[in-house]
């Protein structure tokens, strides 16, 4: 498979600490990539060095063939990389389907003025928002609660809530921010059957996650990072046998 991904040497620094330390994976077309390792291992920060929201001390991040990391987060998003964070909220005093709206910039190009000024370019990209809306509502299948209040929903819908927020920006790349975190056994195996329906559609993802168990289900590799080094990348079979991946994090789960 073509890889959409590619990071080359990328490392990131604060101060005299070495959070990633290059670092090299790729996610290919279609695929479900995942990311795990201990706490500070470097997760995280890789996550944003991707996303845009840290900028790499060096190295390289190249998307469809383009080399993106020079560019601002909103510039990455509407080259088709879309981001849900494990900590984004929902924007209280809204709607479902209004918090998928927000994720919809990405696919819009009219600016405020002409939102302002109610121009016929504002109006059809109201349009073309309130359509990517639904049309995610739907995938993750929240479509009929759609003009509920957005904090009303159990976390593990606001979690679905949250992918289709990113959705809605009709991205080839969906990175996800551990996902799993806090959710109770039906709410992840709903959760790992959204991804894998996502994955089916052909997307690609990036998943960055501390449950093994999620990520034996959902990964065709995995990458495994500690102290912000990689420290092997294959299969989950492949890296559930390594010595020094057990050591580091696998431990009694392998």
């Amino acid at each position: 498979m073509t890889a959409l991904l590619e990071v080359r040497g990328l490392t990131r620094r604060f101060g005299g600490i070495h959070a990633l330390r290059d670092v090299g994976l790729d996610v290919r077309e279609g695929e479900t990539h995942a990311v795990i390792g201990p706490n500070g291992a470097g997760k995280s920060t890789l996550f944003k060095l991707i996303g845009g929201q840290l900028a790499a001390t060096a190295g390289t991040i190249t998307y469809a063939g383009r080399r993106i990391d020079h560019l601002a987060p909103h510039r990455r998003a509407r080259r088709g990389i879309a981001i849900a964070f494990q900590d984004a909220p929902v924007f209280h005093g809204m709607t479902v389907a209004e918090n998928a709206m927000v994720g919809a910039h990405a696919v819009t190009s009219a600016g405020p003025l002409s939102a302002v000024l109610r121009l016929p370019r504002h109006r059809r990209d109201e349009q073309v928002i309130r359509t990517a809306a639904a049309h995610a509502l739907r995938r993750v299948a929240l479509h009929e609660l759609a003009d509920q209040s957005a904090e009303s929903l159990p976390l593990g819908r606001q979690r679905a809530l949250q992918v289709a927020r990113a959705l809605c920006g009709r991205p080839r790349l969906l990175l996800l921010d551990e996902p799993a975190s806090g959710l109770r056994g039906p709410e992840r195996t709903a959760l790992a059957a959204l991804i894998e329906d996502l994955r089916g559609e052909g997307m690609s993802i990036l998943l960055v996650e501390h449950d093994v168990a999620f990520v034996a289900r959902l990964a065709d590799r995995v990458t495994v990072l500690d102290l912000g080094a990689v420290l092997a990348t294959g299969t989950y079979q492949q890296i559930r046998s390594d010595p020094a991946v057990i050591a580091a994090y696998l431990g009694g789960h392998a």
